[in-house]
């Protein structure tokens, strides 16, 4: 006899999570029954609220739930120093680490011609704005080491070359297609204090 249909559908909703198998989805499926109704309920609505209410920051792409997330409005923050990173999460990944105070620009994917995805569908052009309005820029490329990374990284260097910007990339002490929000925070910290200058 199988799951009800309800209860099957919840478990495959699981599995559409990273790293969710379909034990771990039954098992999730399962803990959740046993959880008081409001619980239940509460947890549902924080899901939505997610979904509804997180958007881009219009400055740099960073998810928020204001126009300007807290980094960009932050006066502690070095606005002239931008770390570019892939995704959301990477940011996370670098505030855990605590030792950096610039800003982030998030692209929201790589260049990849092999899938289609080239420099106008990601979050470029937004980045070269916000340089453009800097006195003396430094970006800290903090791309994975893959060949997505390497191209995107290899055209944002393309970019802004013969332009007054300071061009480095976190150190290679990071394992190769290693995703940065994977990282624990020692070895991030060390690859950003460590970086190299490529422009």
């Amino acid at each position: 006899m199988g799951y009800p249909t309800c209860l099957n559908d919840l478990i495959n909703y699981f599995r559409k999570l990273p790293g969710i198998g379909e034990k771990s989805a039954e098992r999730m499926a399962l803990s959740l029954l046993e959880l008081p109704k409001e619980d239940v309920d509460n947890f549902a609505k924080s899901m939505v609220e997610c979904k509804d209410i997180l958007h881009p920051c219009s400055i740099c792409g960073h998810i928020t739930d204001k126009e300007v997330c807290d980094i960009c409005s932050s006066s502690s923050r070095n606005p002239s120093v931008i770390c570019i990173l892939e995704d959301y999460k990477s940011v996370f990944a670098f505030e855990k680490a605590g030792n950096y105070n610039g800003t982030y620009h998030v692209l929201n994917g790589l260049i990849s011609p092999i899938d289609d995805v080239n420099p106008e569908d990601i979050n470029i052009a937004s980045l070269v704005k916000r340089v453009e309005s800097l006195d003396h820029p430094e970006l800290i490329i903090a791309l994975k080491s893959t060949i997505e990374g390497e191209t995107t990284t290899l055209y944002l260097k393309k970019i802004f070359e013969g332009k007054n910007v300071e061009i480095s990339r976190l150190s290679y002490g990071i394992p190769m297609g290693t995703e940065i929000d994977y990282l624990d925070e020692i070895t991030l910290g060390r690859a950003l204090s460590d970086r190299k200058k490529i422009s």
